[in-house]
């Protein structure tokens, strides 16, 4: 990967990160499913009037929007009201790495060479410490739903390989129009009109905020910077820069939330991070050792 598309993807995953205390914030004010509508309106409108389709099948645009929107940040939001702490939802949710690596490898018959396989499984026993240690920061409940979450990304992720080289901005617009209808539908259901009129009518400004920048911020630029680097490059690239979103969500939460940090989350996020590092670097070290 250049250094372009490695800085885009850091600038990506610091949004990301950050975003679970912005996620937080929201939750305050707005139910879950009445959030994800909202945040995923205003990636559509006013922009679907400005910007033209993009050149992918309609089935394309609708099973994304219908896995990030409701699948993906339906249940995350669910999961985040009450039952799972900000910074351990950035961890837990990254299970979507091994989800899109194990995904592409049946279906899209990609490749995972060795080294990669070693990095995921350092990653994926920091996130198996969090399995160990559920208390009132992560419930079962919670980490099942953000499980089911990660899993729903995966499957959006492939959608987006499936896509080829596409204008992606315009395709998180438009995708993000198809995710409007299922959301509002759920948000009736499950949430009911009226508590829903009194939630938008004693929102505040830091509530409107949340929504704003989830939909500008995270969902325009990030979802559309990310879509185009797995345009770019394999799965297995790509998807594991996720796992820098833990640091960011751990950071932010201690510092805007007053989240603990005991001993076991920095032990599991330090073994995220080896499992990223060797992914990363790895190749870039041999290639040096090759040189000399």
């Amino acid at each position: 990967m250049p250094l372009s598309h490695l800085l885009l993807a850091l600038a990506v995953v610091a949004i990301w990160g950050t975003n679970f205390v912005v996620i937080r914030w929201g939750l305050e004010d707005l139910p879950p499913f009445l959030l994800a509508t909202l945040r995923f309106g205003l990636s559509a409108l006013p922009w679907l009037l400005f910007v033209p389709r993009p050149a992918v099948p309609w089935r394309y645009l609708a099973s994304f929007g219908v896995l990030l929107g409701a699948g993906q940040f339906g249940l995350l939001f669910v999961a985040m009201d009450g039952h799972i702490s900000p910074g351990l939802a950035s961890l837990v949710i990254q299970m979507q790495v091994f989800f899109t690596i194990g995904l592409s490898l049946w279906l899209l018959r990609e490749r995972v060479l060795r080294y990669q396989l070693a990095g995921l499984a350092l990653a994926l026993t920091g996130l198996a410490v969090i399995a160990s240690r559920f208390d009132a920061d992560a419930a079962p409940t919670g980490v099942a739903l953000v499980l089911v979450a990660a899993l729903c990304w995966a499957a959006a992720n492939l959608v987006v390989k499936r896509c080829g080289q596409v204008n992606m901005l315009h395709f998180m617009v438009w995708s993000s129009a198809c995710a409007v209808p299922p959301l509002l539908l759920l948000t009736l259901w499950l949430e009911g009109a009226a508590p829903v009129v009194q939630a938008l009518s004693r929102a505040d400004g830091l509530a409107w905020a949340s929504v704003g920048w989830q939909a500008v911020g995270n969902t325009l630029f990030g979802y559309g910077a990310w879509n185009w680097l797995l345009a770019r490059h394999p799965a297995a690239t790509v998807t594991p820069m996720a796992l820098l979103v833990p640091v960011f969500g751990l950071g932010a939460s201690a510092l805007a939330l007053g989240e603990p940090l005991p001993a076991w989350k920095l032990a599991a996020c330090a073994l995220v991070l080896a499992g990223l590092g060797l992914i990363t670097l790895w190749p870039r070290l041999r290639a040096a050792m090759g040189r000399r």
